[in-house]
């Protein structure tokens, strides 16, 4: 069990009300857990101390090699007044398997769960109680040795910040347009697209502002080797309703294993529906929008929960799924997994964590 120190800000912010909108990722709150690790020593000083500036030599390998990752997770306020996370084992197990993948040390699951309670604990009135907004949680490490060569670092800071947010997508739960990617790649099998580390999402940044500047909220990314089958979204794992079953790219290595992608193909199994996870290509899925058994799109994330695709996009090709509106699995879905993380409807065992 970790002895963590813990230091109060003396200048508490004001806390944004309900009238106030929250922009996704703008806001921060009072406090930070920070946790540094020593070769020799192991994870050491835990922390939770005002929210604040880092110290980091202009050397810290993290500049130089991108030796870092992060996580992201939320807090809820049920309405009975309870905190609540949302599959936070989920969470932690992934960031320890992109330690694993990139040579950081791993964090046992237990000093990782009270971190993430004390924190949330300590900062718990900062979370909003308006619908569709939540307290965004982000882990992170960094390596921080003042290094320049091409090594692991020996050093490294584990921290967790806190942000009240609203909708990821300015859209909220309205339809999104989606821009398949046929000119870049992102990863590709063996590479880095199944761990949470900044190298996935630098490299996705020239197609995501091709993207926008031609009206379009994000890119859903082909294979990096065949260059024909559909990956997942710039910050979502994706889903489509064909002939009534519901398909996803299946794991593959290259593809972030979401754990709300998860949930939504525990639930729907749970409610009856043919589950397929397997290879789909863009010829497939465009022909199944221009016949009509496209019946449905949408994408799915911590971020945005499940955000609805109405229009996609390869090359001068457009197509409207259905009416261009939510479908009906689409809204179920958004609608059973935010009630189970507002703790107003009861959700498989261990999904909810209460913040105690």
């Amino acid at each position: 069990m970790l002895n963590i120190r813990i230091e109060k800000t003396a200048n508490p912010k004001p806390i944004p009300g309900p009238e106030n909108p929250l922009t996704f990722g703008t806001i921060f709150t009072d406090h930070m857990f920070i946790m540094d690790y020593e070769e020799g020593k192991g994870w050491i000083d835990p922390r939770i101390v005002p929210y604040g500036p880092l110290e980091l030599m202009p050397s810290a390998m993290v500049f130089h090699y991108g030796q870092e990752m992060f996580e992201g997770l939320k807090a809820y306020k049920a309405d009975d007044g309870r905190v609540l996370l949302f599959r936070p084992d989920c969470n932690i197990k992934r960031a320890n398997d992109t330690n694993e993948r990139i040579c950081i040390p791993t964090i046992p699951e237990e000093d990782f769960m009270q971190a993430l309670n004390e924190i949330v604990k300590i900062d718990q009135a900062w979370i909003p109680t308006k619908p569709g907004t939540s307290l965004y949680i982000r882990p992170f490490i960094i390596a921080t040795d003042p290094f320049l060569g091409v090594r692991p670092s020996n050093t490294y800071k584990f921290i967790i910040i806190l942000s009240p947010v609203g909708a990821y997508y300015p859209e909220g739960l309205n339809p999104v347009k989606i821009w398949i990617e046929d000119e870049y790649v992102r990863a590709v099998r063996g590479g880095l697209g199944e761990a949470k580390a900044g190298a996935n999402y630098v490299a996705s940044l020239k197609a995501q502002v091709k993207a926008h500047d031609a009206g379009y909220s994000q890119v859903l990314w082909l294979d990096g080797v065949e260059r024909k089958y559909i990956e997942e979204v710039g910050a979502m794992n994706i889903f489509f309703k064909i002939n009534g079953t519901v398909v996803t790219p299946m794991l593959n290595g290259s593809i972030l294993p979401g754990v709300t992608r998860r949930s939504c193909i525990e639930l729907c199994k749970q409610w009856g529906y043919p589950v397929e996870e397997r290879r789909i290509s863009a010829e497939e899925l465009l022909k199944a929008a221009l016949d009509g058994s496209l019946e449905e799109v949408w994408g799915s994330g911590t971020a945005a929960v499940i955000s609805p695709v109405g229009h996609l996009r390869e090359g001068d090709t457009v197509v409207q799924i259905k009416d261009g509106g939510i479908g009906e699995l689409s809204q179920k879905l958004y609608d059973t997994i935010t009630g189970i993380q507002l703790g107003r409807i009861e959700g498989p065992k261990g999904w909810v964590v209460e913040v105690k």
